[in-house]
Order: C-alpha cells, then sequence, then structure tokens
C-alpha cells in the first residue's frame, strides 16, 4: 500500500472537512471544489448530453469503441456529486475498458427525494437501449450511494424481463441503509464517510421512508438471475460489511460475483487516482473486468 499517498491526502481533507451545519447546496459546492483540481484521463473528450429530466456527460477517448457503453452512477450520498465531481473515476474507466463511457447526472435530494435517482438510473438504462447499445456490450458501475443505483437499475432490470448488460461494478457501493452491518457500528477509521454524515444522506433522500425498500436500496432484493459481478471496497470503510454481504448472498443463490477488499483503503479512494496507486489500480481492475465481459 501506498501508506505516505495516502498519508497525504487524508490530511489534505483532514484540513478541509464538510461545513458544519452547512445545507445541501453548501456541501455540493464543497465537494465539487474538493474534486474540481482531480485531473480526468489524458485525451477524454466530454460532451454534455439530455437524458430528459436531467443531463449526464458521454466521455471517449481516442480509440474508444463506439458501440460498447459503461453507464457510471456517481457517488454523493443521493445529495451530493455530480458527473463532474467524478470525471477522474468515470474518465479513466473509459481507458480501460475501451467504451465510451455514460456519466449520469441523476436528481438529488432533498430537491428529488426518494425514489428519484432510483427512477433516473433506470431511465439512463433506458435511455441506451433506445439508442441501439446492445445488452451484451452495456456494464453498469457506480462508486457508494451510485454503486447502490448501478445495481438496482440490473435488478429492476431483470424483474421488468428486460435484457441485461453484461457485466456490473461496484465501488464501496452504499446498500444497507438501515445501518444494521456490523462494520456500521464498529469501524471507526472512516475519515472521508462519517456515521454522521451517512445519517444526513438516508435521513434526507429517504425520510421517513423504509430503509430496506426495494425502491431505494438493492440490498434486501432476490439475486439470482444477474450478470457477473465484481465488488471493490477498503478494509477501513464503515461500508464495507455492505459488500462482504451482497458478494455472499449473490454467490448463495449461484451467481458470478467477485469481491476484493483493499487493504488500508477507505471509502471512494477511486477518487484520488492518480495521486494514489491503489485508486488507480482498481480502475485498471474495474476496466479489464468490464472489458473482458463485453459481447
Amino acid at each position: 500500500m501506498s501508506k505516505a499517498q495516502l498519508t497525504e491526502i487524508l490530511q489534505v481533507n483532514a484540513e478541509n472537512p464538510p461545513p458544519e451545519n452547512a445545507n445541501p447546496e453548501i456541501l455540493r459546492e464543497w465537494f465539487e471544489a474538493i474534486n474540481a483540481m482531480t485531473p480526468v484521463a489524458e485525451g477524454a473528450k466530454i460532451e454534455p448530453t439530455s437524458l430528459g429530466d436531467f443531463e449526464g456527460e458521454l466521455i471517449t477517448l481516442p480509440g474508444s469503441e463506439p458501440s460498447r457503453l459503461v453507464i457510471y452512477y456517481h457517488g454523493g450520498g443521493f445529495m451530493i456529486g455530480s458527473p463532474r465531481s467524478h470525471r477522474v473515476i468515470a474518465s479513466n474507466l473509459a481507458r480501460t475498458s475501451g467504451a465510451t463511457v455514460l456519466s449520469v447526472g441523476y436528481r438529488l435530494a432533498p430537491e428529488h427525494p426518494a425514489p428519484t435517482a432510483h427512477e433516473d438510473a433506470f431511465v439512463a438504462y433506458g435511455w441506451a437501449l433506445k439508442k441501439g447499445f446492445v445488452p451484451s456490450a452495456i456494464a453498469l458501475s457506480g462508486d457508494s450511494a451510485g454503486g447502490n443505483l448501478a445495481l438496482a437499475t440490473a435488478i429492476r432490470a431483470r424483474d421488468a424481463g428486460l435484457p441485461l448488460p453484461s457485466s456490473i461494478v461496484l465501488m464501496s457501493p452504499a446498500l444497507d441503509l438501515a445501518d444494521e452491518m456490523e462494520s456500521h457500528r464498529t469501524v471507526t477509521d472512516a475519515p472521508l464517510l462519517t456515521l454522521e454524515l451517512m445519517g444526513l444522506f438516508n435521513a434526507i433522500y429517504v425520510g421517513d421512508g423504509d430503509r430496506r425498500s426495494p425502491a431505494v436500496t438493492p440490498f434486501h432484493s432476490e439475486m439470482s438471475g444477474l450478470p457477473p459481478i465484481l465488488v471493490h471496497v477498503g478494509s477501513w470503510e464503515i461500508l464495507r460489511d455492505d459488500s462482504v454481504v451482497i458478494v455472499e448472498r449473490i454467490k448463495a443463490v449461484g451467481g458470478n460475483a467477485e469481491l476484493k477488499v483493499w487493504d488500508g483503503m477507505v471509502h471512494s479512494w477511486q477518487l484520488f487516482a492518480p495521486m494514489l496507486d491503489e485508486g488507480m489500480a482498481s480502475i485498471e481492475e474495474a476496466g479489464d473486468f468490464i472489458r473482458s465481459r463485453f459481447g
């Protein structure tokens, strides 16, 4: 592990914590600012695109295969984040997978509470099918809340009888919105996602609704019949057990799921690529996984 790199990154983040008692707009500004200088993949072309009631970004690199598509859902607790804040992940996924990436700017809470983000995520998959992308040439991916959306979209497509994507890649997925996993209580070294911040995100998105409902999380859904899934999570994460348990549940019904727990990594560490070797390594492995499973 690149301890010196991670130590420096965490120090910078410690000096720029989330504003206390901030409203969603201020938190969004803070999050965008701390990610504004993160470099994108060299040669990346970014094209805004309309997905109906919300926007997205199409990202290509020289040599990207136009018939292959990765749909990427950014993290941010359904309240903050954007395609812009997550360009370092999305653009490098385009590079490593050899595909076009659609980074989805789904609508955020509290202006658009549950299940808006999940509805928008599903609309993005339908957009890709209507545009003529063959399902075997589509992959779904996302980090944190976006990992929730990626898996939820595949399950909803399955239940609706739609053709499924070729693969799913989840990075630090936020799945246990009911806060029942052991790591939510026992993992204390979580500098990028605290219990307080996680509680705020869930309260603003779900409110008094059912936090186990398939409308807001796929965690308690039936897991059979899904495409191959790769899950990356850090050993220091509050959300570590979300990943461990979802892979166990998929395997229990005969599904194809791979889990890699990255020693010493924190929540959504891929956002620190290329300043953190493990951040870029995770994206490389994700891209290789997606590329190998395209039809």
